[in-house]
């Protein structure tokens, strides 16, 4: 087994005054070398952006882009025809391929947004661009995995495709309860990010917003020792 541990407080951040962004692997101006990429996951930001703010319209392409909002709603539009909030409980996936345009804002007056944006190395470039967004019932993450996106060949239940053999899960774990992770492939790797409480992996105790990338073994427990929200990437190694 390999690990690799992405505490809180190492993470690259930037405050642009409307956004402030904090990044686990190379983004913008934040380069390390030693956090290019876990496997296929190349970027995992979390983002706060401030009321009546956003993302003006600007391009994508052959990336898989993942939207977790924690906080808020985001207000997206694309050059596709796409035009809705998304908001708590939500998952959206664009599979950028040849191409798109969009756009990102918080329409909200006085309140800001908190969100997770993930890009995922596609498996094949140049796809016809695609765009998807779901609600996911929080009642199916108690405890237990909920997959909410999964490759578009493999699909898992109401999880939404992206064009790479990679699964992105949810789960909310009571104090003192555990969960198996077991992989699709001995090729890949689990990536577990702490949104919320306290967990330990691999004998590595992991707090608020911290994060350990696990590999070469086909399965793992996680132990909650506090009321904990994860969100975990298992994405190709290779």
């Amino acid at each position: 087994m390999k690990t690799i541990i992405h505490k809180s407080n190492t993470r690259g951040f930037a405050n642009h005054g409307w956004l402030k962004s904090f990044h686990t692997f190379s983004f913008a101006s934040y380069q390390n070398a030693e956090r290019m990429n876990f496997g296929a996951l190349r970027v995992l930001n979390d983002d706060l952006v401030q009321p009546k703010m956003g993302f003006g319209t600007h391009p994508h392409q052959n990336m898989e882009i993942i939207s977790i909002p924690l906080k808020g709603a985001l207000s997206h539009k694309d050059n596709m025809g796409n035009k809705r909030a998304i908001e708590v409980g939500e998952v959206q996936v664009m599979s950028a391929g040849t191409g798109l345009t969009h756009s990102e804002f918080n329409d909200s007056k006085t309140d800001e947004v908190n969100f997770l944006q993930l890009w995922i190395l596609p498996q094949e470039l140049n796809v016809v661009p695609n765009y998807e967004q779901r609600q996911f019932p929080i009642a199916g993450k108690h405890n237990q995995l909920q997959t909410v996106v999964a490759p578009k060949d493999k699909i898992e239940g109401n999880a939404l495709p992206i064009s790479q053999q990679a699964y992105i899960y949810r789960t909310l774990l009571n104090s003192d309860n555990s969960i198996e992770l077991i992989a699709k492939s001995k090729q890949n790797g689990f990536y577990v990010f702490v949104v919320d409480g306290k967990i330990e992996v691999a004998s590595n105790s992991l707090e608020r917003r911290d994060a350990i990338g696990v590999s070469e073994t086909e399965n793992i427990e996680i132990k909650a020792n506090q009321n904990s929200e994860l969100i975990i990437i298992e994405v190709p190694m290779d």
